[in-house]
C-alpha cells in the first residue's frame, strides 16, 4: 500500500472514531506532512481521495471539513451477502423479516426484463427490511426455487440466507445477472424505508445461480435512493 493510502486510511479511522467528527477540519496539506512524515503532493492525494468517497468537503481559504456520509456502496457486479457486506464496512446492521411465505409462486413478471425463461414455480418468498446504523435503508424480496431448496428456515432469513446455503445446504453460488432502474417509491417502499410520497427508490433485480448453471434465487432490493452508491471497475479492451 502506497504512502497516499495509509494517510487516506488513517484519516478515515479517525473519521470512522469521530477524532475529527462531522463538522470539524483535518489537519491542512501542511500538517499532513508534519504529522505523517510525507510529502505535500502526498497528503494531497489522500486528501483528494476522502473527497471523492464523500467523507469531506474541501472550502478555498479554510481547508477540508468533515461532512455526513451515509452511502452504503452495494457491489452490483459481485455476489455477496448482506451480512458479510455488512461485516466489511464496518456498520451496524439489523435484519427484520416482516413477510414470510413458505409456499408462494413466483412473480414472474417482476423479472422478465433480465432474459431468462420463466415460470410460475413454487418458491419461499421473504421479504426482508435492512436496518443500517439504525435507519431502514433496503427492501429485499427473495424468491427461492423450492425445487432446488424445498425449505428455507425463517431463522436464516433473520441471520444470512447464503450463509444457509452455503455453509448448511453445502451448494456453491456462481454467478448472478444484475439490472439497475430507478422507480417511484410504492405505498409498501414509503411504510418501511420511512420515506415520503414522490421520493424514488434505486432497484436491483437479480437472478441468481449456482455453479451447475440452475436458477435458484430471484431477488428485487429496493434501496432508499438517498444511500445508495454504485461503483464498478470497467477496462477498456482494444479491437
Amino acid at each position: 500500500m502506497n504512502k497516499a493510502a495509509l494517510v487516506y486510511q488513517d484519516l478515515l479511522q479517525k473519521i470512522d472514531a469521530e477524532v475529527y467528527p462531522i463538522g470539524s477540519y483535518l489537519p491542512s496539506e501542511h500538517q499532513l506532512c508534519e504529522l505523517y512524515g510525507i510529502s505535500r503532493e502526498t497528503g494531497r492525494k489522500a486528501l483528494a481521495t476522502l473527497a471523492e468517497d464523500g467523507y469531506i468537503q474541501k472550502i478555498r481559504g479554510k481547508g477540508s471539513i468533515v461532512i455526513e456520509h451515509r452511502q452504503y456502496e452495494f457491489p452490483v457486479s459481485g455476489i455477496v451477502s448482506y451480512k458479510e457486506l455488512a461485516e466489511k464496512l464496518h456498520i451496524k446492521t439489523q435484519n427484520i423479516v416482516y413477510d414470510y411465505q413458505p409456499d408462494a409462486t413466483l412473480p414472474v413478471a417482476d423479472f422478465t426484463s433480465l432474459g431468462t425463461e420463466l415460470t410460475e414455480a413454487p418458491v419461499t418468498a421473504i421479504k426482508r427490511v435492512r436496518v443500517i446504523d439504525g435507519e431502514p435503508a433496503i427492501i429485499d424480496k427473495d424468491y427461492i426455487l423450492k425445487s432446488i431448496i424445498p425449505k428455507v428456515p425463517k431463522q436464516a432469513a433473520e441471520d444470512s440466507l447464503y450463509a444457509y446455503f452455503e455453509n448448511q445446504l453445502g451448494l456453491t453460488i456462481g454467478y448472478a445477472t444484475k439490472e439497475i432502474t430507478m422507480a417511484p417509491a410504492t405505498d409498501e417502499d414509503r411504510e418501511h424505508l420511512a420515506i415520503s410520497k414522490g421520493a424514488y427508490v434505486a432497484v436491483v433485480r437479480s437472478v441468481t445461480s449456482l455453479t451447475d448453471a440452475r436458477a435458484f434465487q430471484y431477488t428485487e432490493s429496493r434501496h432508499r435512493a438517498d444511500r445508495f452508491s454504485f461503483r464498478d471497475f470497467a477496462r477498456r479492451t482494444k479491437k
